[in-house]
């Protein structure tokens, strides 16, 4: 075959491929350019060829870590690498791509080739799951979180005062926050003190405010947070943390609708919607009399228990996309999302600071990742020693969902039903899952 046929024959193979393909000599100029390559980047095939690399392709990469030029320096290939272009349009579009070396007869670096595949659609799909799953700015697949989002609504348009419980770090003041502003009082202020942050002098003066002469120093009225939330909302923090005294006080509030300034002689009339919030079981604190009766059935009208992290683990890659979309945009940064590796370490943590703490190790990995996936070296110290189980190595997906599914029938007592409703799938799409991962070496269950 003659070389106008055999390149002719290579272009055939080249524009046969799904996936953009492009080469590049020495002099880092493009040497071809296949169909593919032109649907992605908007640029013709004629345009390409002959023009510098970085011309064409215009990625997040090109000036700050070519990988095309690591690849030629050290021989070694990319595989995977996820990155931005963008288009002739000036549309930014998310791809994954893979490099290597071209090499003559004689074993000489002649030039390098890139393939890339377009993952618009799988960013589209990324997101509509993320906003089939949010709510009010919660991010949850839980099954008692999805039961929660469906009864929020009702819970905002009433007038009751709503009892929060959960650990510290969970997301109470997010749903506090969401009862706000889906409610007919969103137009005015949602309030939050910290009962737990100050003594309990300094809270009631902060709580209800002071009258001028109430004490030393007082030389002027000043207003409580409950003035502050007129007509409003107010969150009562860690509730379960303020003394005897006070939650006599705030009974009154609850049953009266009204409380008196420190110094006053005179009550004053509240319009505000209490809602309160723990990381306490307070059932637990009224049966040792730490907690007064009346006073936890005046704000216990509704509860509501949010799972720790560690019980809705089905949620830490919803979490993980989430932060990473909001550091971009506050450190405008390129991190296109968080290699398997990482995401394994993760998905075996066990959050005893909950949704807060994931916030901080991906906060943590934008200090160190530059642009691309987060890797394990960019997680916190304290994550880097963790070791996967013996049953675990190599850390693949299948793996991954594996080590996902087992620990939701452990938490559940090998109850299959109640298994599938944490994971949020049907039970027999869990028995398909279990009966695939067995024919794949992980018989768990």
């Amino acid at each position: 075959m003659d070389k106008k046929n055999l390149n002719e024959m290579n272009r055939i193979i080249l524009d046969s491929i799904t996936e953009g393909v492009f080469t590049v000599n020495r002099d880092w100029r493009v040497t071809s350019f296949n169909r593919a390559a032109e649907v992605v980047t908007g640029v013709p095939c004629q345009k390409a060829v002959g023009r510098y690399c970085w011309e064409v392709f215009r990625a997040s990469i090109c000036e700050t870590e070519c990988a095309l030029r690591q690849t030629m320096d050290t021989g070694s290939p990319i595989v995977n690498k996820a990155i931005y272009i963008v288009n002739t349009a000036g549309k930014r579009i998310p791809i994954s791509i893979c490099t290597g070396v071209l090499r003559d007869g004689q074993k000489n670096v002649i030039g390098g080739v890139e393939t890339f595949r377009d993952l618009t659609l799988v960013e589209e799909l990324r997101k509509e799951l993320t906003g089939r799953y949010t709510f009010a700015d919660i991010i949850s697949k839980n099954h008692a979180m999805q039961q929660i989002f469906k009864i929020l609504p009702d819970i905002a348009e009433s007038e009751s005062s709503v009892l929060i419980e959960g650990p510290t770090g969970s997301g109470k003041e997010l749903v506090a926050r969401a009862i706000h502003n889906l409610s007919q009082r969103r137009e005015k202020p949602l309030v939050a003190v910290n009962c737990a942050a100050l003594p309990d002098t300094l809270l009631e003066s902060e709580l209800f405010g002071y009258e001028a002469g109430a004490f030393t120093d007082a030389r002027k009225p000043k207003p409580g947070r409950f003035a502050r939330a007129q007509g409003g909302t107010i969150l009562l923090d860690e509730i379960g943390d303020i003394s005897a005294a006070l939650q006599v006080k705030l009974l009154r509030v609850l049953q009266e609708k009204e409380y008196e300034p420190l110094g006053a002689t005179y009550p004053v009339k509240s319009d505000v919607r209490i809602l309160a919030a723990t990381n306490k079981s307070l059932s637990e604190l009224v049966e040792r009399g730490l907690f007064r009766n009346d006073l936890y059935y005046r704000i216990n009208v509704m509860k509501l228990t949010l799972p720790p992290l560690n019980r809705r683990k089905e949620d830490i890659p919803l979490l993980v996309d989430h932060f990473i979309s909001r550091f971009n945009t506050l450190r405008g940064k390129d991190v296109s999302g968080i290699s398997e590796e990482a995401l394994a370490v993760l998905m075996r943590h066990d959050y005893p600071g909950n949704v807060r703490e994931l916030e901080n190790i991906i906060e943590h990995a934008f200090i160190l990742c530059k642009s691309g996936l987060i890797k394990t070296s960019h997680l916190p110290a304290y994550l880097q020693g963790v070791k996967m189980p013996l049953t675990l190595e190599g850390c693949t997906l299948v793996e991954m969902e594996a080590r996902l599914i087992y620990d939701a029938l452990v938490r559940n007592g090998w109850k299959r039903v109640a298994t599938a409703r944490e994971l949020g799938i049907n039970k027999t799409t869990l028995w398909r899952k279990l009966k695939q991962l067995k024919e794949s070496g992980f018989d768990i269950g």
